[in-house]
């Protein structure tokens, strides 16, 4: 082979290398293509996935508020309906008292008002026990009568504490102040030496029950007399003590 072909043959395959070594950039580059391009799809992939699992939890986000705030009006609903109940507990607790109250009173008055008329009715027949009494020991002496005298004189006794049971007492104020509630005035007599406006005779006595009067008695009062004097409170251990040390 002669020079000139070796020299030929040199510069082909001073040729022929340079175009091997540019093969392999343009496979790395489109590995690399291929890769980036993978690693995009994966991250675009991983991102829609990661949309759509955070719009399953903001739905389920919504649905639990939604849930909860359905769960706190029931809530407050039903305090208010046993907010609603108590109040018509206590009102209908307060209406049964006051009709208890009320059912007792009036009870009690009915009782009362029976046991007053049923009073009324009986003290003319005790006056006339009475009277009949009084008339019996004005006569002579007669065994017989003074048996029957003192059985009934035992009869108005019974009479008598029967009705201090039931709260009757009688009113009998001869010599006492007179009082115009429980007294009525038939008559006035002169007397000098008694305080003015002093009962002097009983005529019919009263009674009263409890502290109702449901009789007044009939009495003559007096005037002309000395005025009565008004009593004095009288007082109390501390302040006779306390005068005493001024004094002192």
């Amino acid at each position: 082979m002669g020079p000139d072909e070796m020299e030929t043959d040199a510069v082909a395959e001073k040729d022929d290398a340079p175009e091997a070594k540019t093969d392999e950039p343009d496979e790395d580059a489109e590995e690399r293509a291929r890769v980036e391009a993978a690693i995009r799809a994966g991250e675009e992939a991983a991102e829609r996935e990661l949309a759509a699992d955070a719009g399953k939890l903001r739905e389920e986000r919504d649905e639990l508020q939604k849930r909860l705030t359905d769960v706190e009006d029931q809530i407050e609903a039903a305090k208010k309906e046993a907010a609603e109940a108590t109040d018509r507990m206590l009102r209908l607790q307060a209406d049964w008292e006051n009709y208890r109250r009320r059912t007792a009173a009036e009870r009690l008055a009915e009782k009362e008002r029976a046991a007053e008329g049923l009073v009324t009715n009986l003290l003319p027949v005790i006056d006339d026990i009475e009277r009949a009494i009084e008339h019996a020991g004005a006569t002579e002496d007669d065994a017989q009568l003074k048996q029957f005298v003192d059985g009934v004189c035992a009869v108005h006794a019974k009479m008598l504490g029967v009705l201090s049971k039931e709260g009757v007492e009688p009113i009998d104020p001869a010599g006492e102040p007179f009082d115009p509630l429980a007294h009525q005035a038939v008559g006035r007599v002169e007397d000098a030496e008694a305080f003015d406006e002093t009962v002097a005779q009983v005529y019919q006595k009263g009674y009263k029950m409890g502290e109702k009067v449901i009789r007044a008695a009939m009495v003559t009062v007096t005037y002309g007399g000395p005025k009565r004097p008004v009593e004095q409170p009288e007082e109390s251990g501390d302040e006779g003590e306390s005068a005493e040390k001024d004094e002192a």
